[in-house]
C-alpha cells in the first residue's frame, strides 16, 4: 500500500506511471481541496478532478484541466449574456455574508456564475452538477468522490483531503484573493505576501485519509505551498507524516521551477524557491528524488533521475526512482 498526496499537475503527471512500480489497486491518492470553488452554485474541485479525469482517460492533457474535446456552449453563452446585459466581467467574489450562508462546503470560496471566470466545459459541468446535487442530498464529499470514481472507472482510491471546507487565500500586493482568482483570473501577476489556509484549523482529515497516512507516502512534484500546504495544514496530518516513511519529488532543479507559480508562492511565504527550500519546508520527508542536473546536497537520502515528466514513459521512470527511494527508508 502507498499513498500519494496530489495537487496541481505535478503529482497527477507522476500518477501516469504508477503501474511501473505499484499495483494501482493498492494506491490511495489524497487530493488537495483548498483550491475548490463554488462557481455559479456548483462546487468545482480542480485537484480531485485532474486525478479523476486522468485516471479515467479523458483528461485534457494540453491544459491539464477539464475533459479532452469538451464543448463550452454553456460557458460561451454565459459570456455572451454578460456582455449583452452590460454586466462587469468576473471574477465576481460574493460578499462575506454570502460566503458563510447556505452550503457549508462552499464557505470562503464562493463566486458568481455571471461572466464565469473559469472555463468549464459542458461534460465537465455535468460532474460538478452531480457532485453538488449529491452534497445537497447529504452525501459526504468522500462518498461523492467514490461515486464519481466509479463513473470514470478509476483504479486508484481517490480521496478528498477532508469533508470540511478549507479555502486557500493568497494575500498579495493587490489584496487577499482566492487561489483561483490569483492563478486563473490574475495569471499569478500580483506579488505574493502570504498564503492562508482559511478554515484548516476547524477542518479534519477523514478517517480514510488518516488510515491512508499510515502507509508510505509519496509527494510528487506539486507546488509545496498551495498544492501540498492545505493538506499539511489539517490537524494531525503533520504528525502522521512525521511517523510515516515519506518520499518527495522536487518540483525544482536547484532554483529552477518546472512549471506554475511555486517559486513566487514559496518566496511569498518566506521560503527559498529551490530544492533546498523544499527540503527545509518538508522536515518530515525521509528521502528525495532529484533531477540528475540538480546538485543540491541534502541531509537525507537522494535518488537522482531525469525528473521532467512529459509523457507516460517519463512518469514511469520517475515512479521507478520513487520506489527506489522508498526502499531506502522502509
Amino acid at each position: 500500500m502507498v499513498t500519494f498526496l496530489a495537487g496541481g499537475t505535478g503529482t497527477p503527471k507522476l500518477l501516469d506511471g504508477v503501474g511501473a512500480a505499484f499495483d494501482p489497486e493498492t494506491v490511495t491518492v489524497v487530493a488537495n481541496t483548498g483550491d475548490d470553488v463554488e462557481l455559479g452554485g456548483l462546487l468545482v474541485c480542480p485537484d480531485l478532478d485532474t486525478v479523476l479525469f486522468g485516471g479515467g482517460g479523458v483528461l485534457d492533457r494540453e491544459r491539464w484541466w477539464g475533459i479532452d474535446g469538451d464543448t463550452t456552449a454553456t460557458h460561451d453563452e454565459l459570456a455572451r449574456i454578460a456582455d449583452a446585459a452590460d454586466l462587469p466581467d468576473g471574477p465576481r467574489y460574493l460578499p462575506p455574508d454570502r460566503q458563510t450562508a447556505g452550503r457549508r462546503l462552499a464557505r470562503w470560496r464562493r463566486f458568481s456564475g455571471v461572466a464565469e471566470f473559469m472555463e468549464i466545459g459542458d461534460r465537465d459541468r455535468a460532474v460538478h452538477l452531480t457532485r453538488t446535487s449529491l452534497l445537497d442530498e447529504g452525501v459526504s464529499l468522500t462518498a461523492v468522490t467514490r461515486r464519481l470514481a466509479d463513473a470514470f472507472d478509476l483504479t486508484v482510491d481517490l480521496l478528498p483531503m477532508s469533508d470540511d471546507p478549507v479555502a486557500t487565500i493568497v494575500h498579495t500586493e493587490d489584496g487577499a484573493m482566492h487561489f483561483q482568482e490569483y492563478w486563473v483570473a490574475r495569471r499569478a501577476a500580483p506579488a505574493v505576501e502570504d498564503v492562508e489556509f482559511r478554515g484548516a484549523a476547524d477542518a479534519a482529515p477523514t478517517a480514510a485519509v488518516r488510515a491512508a497516512l499510515d502507509d508510505p507516502v509519496v509527494i510528487g512534484p506539486s507546488n509545496p505551498v498551495t498544492s501540498v500546504g492545505p493538506i499539511r495544514a489539517l490537524p494531525g496530518v503533520e504528525d502522521a507524516l512525521a511517523d510515516a516513511p515519506v518520499v518527495a519529488v522536487s518540483p525544482f532543479i536547484e532554483d529552477r521551477v518546472f512549471s506554475g507559480p511555486a517559486d513566487d508562492l514559496m518566496r511569498g511565504v518566506g521560503r527559498e524557491p529551490s530544492t533546498a527550500g523544499v527540503a527545509d519546508a518538508y522536515p518530515f520527508v525521509d528521502a528525495f528524488v532529484l533531477d540528475t542536473d540538480d546538485g543540491t546536497a541534502l541531509d537525507r537520502p537522494v535518488v537522482r533521475t531525469d525528473t521532467r515528466i512529459d509523457d507516460a514513459a517519463d512518469a514511469e521512470r520517475v515512479v521507478g526512482a520513487v520506489a527506489s527511494a522508498l526502499a531506502e527508508v522502509t
